[in-house]
């Protein structure tokens, strides 16, 4: 079985289940491998537009892709300059979180008790508002979505970002920490835990633009699943356990360019076929992107992102709840 601190080797990974590494780097928009999305690896070898393989992970370079707290100072100020790369502490993602809620809940000091620059912890099984018919089936598959994730501290918290620290399960404030927790203390069978498990793992999203952050994210929420499902059966999950999740985070974490909901770095210009040729039989420039050119999401050429439709088992584009949104069709 894997084994891990707060770095995740996938060299280990790949030991254990070259399928699962494999599941781990897909993008299922394209069906390939998510890509750099970087030029911080081009020394290396590896562009921007590289896939990020399995080869290029493992090995020699098993140690190449690091939490954002073991990157070098250098490296973080560069990405702070370059893609506003800023990491959040536990105790404000707790916060947020506590927020969304105590909204939900209609009441405050759900799961603990907020503290200067931290929280204690509420040891007892968390109860739901009866007065609004309001279940923990219905929390385990309330959707959350958290936008630019980097490695998804407010969806899973295994460790603080910031400072590196491992927090203990029964300490844990992320997003879908809390629906494990909730569905655990509500459930005892192995195989109705499973299958509300799967549930709360389609329940949460995440897109980030850069492809070690993406990979980053998905191991976290695989090793979460790993220690609730440890901690509530006594046991490693066996290897099909995890490629059924993996198969499902591949899909809900995903890369993205946020602004454009495109594949980053995908926007191309267009040819103008209708342009006069010149005196030397060459047509004059190409069309710039138009949804670049007018800021407009729902007019660019790039590769639109895809994300799993679970209620209806479909794939549909991300932009398209958008477009949906301010129709009025959400």
């Amino acid at each position: 079985m894997l084994s891990y601190k707060v770095d995740i080797l996938e060299e280990d990974i790949k030991k254990f289940s070259p399928q699962l590494l494999d599941i781990l780097l897909k993008d299922e928009t394209t069906k390939k491998h998510i890509i750099w999305g970087s030029g911080n690896y081009s020394v290396y070898g590896f562009g921007f537009d590289d896939q990020i393989t399995i080869d290029s992970v493992t090995g020699a370079n098993s140690n190449l892709i690091k939490p954002r707290i073991e990157k070098s100072k250098e490296e973080q100020s560069i990405r702070i300059r370059e893609k506003a790369e800023v990491f959040t502490p536990s105790w404000v993602c707790n916060k947020q979180n506590n927020l969304v809620d105590n909204a939900w809940f209609g009441r405050e000091n759900i799961f603990n008790v907020e503290t200067t620059k931290g929280w204690n912890t509420l040891p007892e099984p968390i109860e739901f508002p009866t007065e609004h018919l309001k279940t923990w089936q219905d929390y385990v598959i309330e959707p959350r979505l958290e936008i630019s994730c980097g490695e998804a501290p407010y969806l899973v918290s295994r460790y603080d970002t910031v400072t590196g620290k491992h927090i203990e399960i029964s300490e844990r404030i992320g997003l879908l920490d809390r629906k494990l927790r909730v569905l655990s203390e509500n459930i005892n069978d192995e195989s109705e835990w499973l299958g509300w498990a799967q549930k709360a793992y389609k329940s949460i999203y995440g897109y980030e633009w850069q492809g070690d952050n993406i990979l980053l994210a998905r191991e976290n929420l695989i090793c979460t699943f790993i220690d609730y499902y440890k901690l509530k059966f006594h046991k490693e999950p066996a290897e099909k356990l995890l490629l059924n999740i993996a198969s499902i985070t591949s899909w809900n974490i995903w890369q993205m360019d946020g602004l454009k909901f495109v594949i980053p770095n995908s926007c191309k210009n267009k040819s103008n076929d209708n342009a006069q040729l010149t005196l030397f039989d060459e047509r004059t420039k190409d069309k710039p992107c138009e949804g670049c050119a007018r800021n407009n999401p729902l007019l660019h050429t790039g590769t639109y992102c895809k994300v799993m439709d679970w209620d209806e088992n479909k794939e549909i584009k991300f932009v398209s709840l958008l477009k949906n949104y301010h129709e009025g069709k959400l």
